[in-house]
């Protein structure tokens, strides 16, 4: 069993920066794949980015160059850092988790937090 624990989300206003975190439960962080979702008001969840095991990432092309995925074995931690933040990136970011990094991919994952709210706006 695998339990995730986002946090570092806030209000920031456009042009700002945050990094959230998700810390993971369990002995086997190390090997799964981990990923970001976000979903809006009266949006579907969609892929922000997402982490192999040994540190492959893939982005969703609205955040290519402005975030960065990463993750801290040792600290069974998968962060998120978001530069130059719009308005359009307001939304409640989850984290996932799945031995296969398909399934964090296309959202079938086996393990999700509960979320955490980002709002950009001035």
């Amino acid at each position: 069993q695998v339990q995730l624990v986002e946090s570092g989300g806030g209000l920031v206003q456009p042009g700002g920066s945050l990094r959230l975190s998700c810390a993971a439960s369990g002995s086997i962080f190390s090997s799964n794949a981990m990923g970001w979702y976000r979903q809006a008001p009266g949006k579907q969840r969609e892929l922000v980015a997402a982490i192999t095991g040994g540190g492959t990432t893939a982005y969703a092309d609205s955040v290519k160059g402005r975030f960065t995925i990463s993750r801290d074995n040792a600290k069974n931690t998968v962060y998120l850092q978001m530069n130059s933040l719009k308005p359009e990136d307001t939304a409640v970011y989850y984290c996932n988790a799945d031995r296969q990094f398909r399934a964090v991919v296309q959202g079938t994952s086996a393990y999700w937090g509960q979320g955490t709210q980002v709002t950009v706006s001035s």
